[in-house]
């Protein structure tokens, strides 16, 4: 099989993506050859790549969701179904940030963060499951993070999200083999990946957006959404589960692995200088 033919014609919808890796992921699939259903909050994001992708040759259905609005979500599957007759691939990309100790934050901002940042990935799955299976060659793509393997002070919502979307996904993928149903599932886990989501994030009260989206931008970010779009097409290619983004991810992965919950007293102290 070659590189493209996985995706040659296939519908891929994409959540998120009017920037970022969802842009990337829209133009990375365009270029293989597939029909595109992008959404996004962000009616101008989401116009600019749609006009990238166009440009490609791409067949595209754009449209504004939001992702932690359950109900939205399940007719704009079928919409999507009706649109292109069948649906293949979803890319549960959207997602938000916040940073912010537990005793610092508000119950309305971790509800926040769960609804869009887990609820919008089991929506997107619930809602495009049965059309995926229907297909016949089905495959979920869940994008987790970093923070979806190791835990850091400060990122208590964004890691609870982001483990329980890693949860969510590999239990699902066992379900698919267990139930031997023709849907493959992939988890991914971005490292440090030059987007807007620091410089978009909310924070709990005393912290300086501005400095630390500052550092996060020069300090942490350091490969491209390109990048992080061909290795997760290839990852999907490939039907792996678990795909990995940087060498950072694969480095602390691993380091969790060696220390177990020995890694938390040593992630403290590393990011104590970086904390208010």
């Amino acid at each position: 099989m070659s590189n493209d033919a996985y995706f040659k014609d296939k519908v891929c919808v994409i959540t998120g993506a009017g920037s970022g890796i969802g842009r990337a992921l829209a133009e990375n699939l365009a270029k293989r050859g597939a029909k595109l259903a992008l959404s996004d909050i962000d009616t101008d994001g989401l116009a600019e790549t749609v006009r990238i992708v166009e440009k490609l040759g791409a067949e595209v259905k754009s449209d504004r969701i939001n992702v932690a609005e359950r109900e939205a979500v399940l007719l704009y599957a079928d919409a999507v179904k009706a649109h292109f007759g069948k649906v293949h691939q979803i890319y549960n990309n959207a997602g938000i940030a916040y940073h912010g100790d537990v005793i610092k934050s508000e119950f309305k901002d971790i509800e926040r963060i769960m609804d869009v940042d887990f609820w919008g990935v089991v929506n997107g799955t619930k809602a495009f499951l049965p059309h995926l299976m229907e297909s016949g060659a089905g495959h979920v793509v869940n994008v987790s993070s970093l923070f979806g393997l190791i835990a850091v002070p400060g990122q208590s919502a964004y890691n609870s999200a982001k483990f329980a979307v890693r949860g969510f996904t590999e239990a699902l993928r066992q379900e698919m083999l267990v139930g031997k149903h023709p849907v493959k599932v992939t988890c991914v886990h971005p490292g440090g990946i030059k987007t807007a989501v620091a410089r978009n994030s909310t924070y709990a009260e005393g912290i300086d957006g501005k400095k630390a989206a500052a550092l996060f931008d020069s300090k942490l970010a350091m490969h491209s959404p390109e990048m992080a779009a061909q290795t997760i097409t290839e990852g999907v290619r490939k039907g792996h589960g678990r795909v990995l983004i940087g060498w950072e991810a694969k480095l602390l992965d691993v380091f969790v692995r060696v220390t177990a919950s020995g890694y938390q007293r040593i992630a403290a102290v590393v990011n104590r200088p970086f904390l208010p």
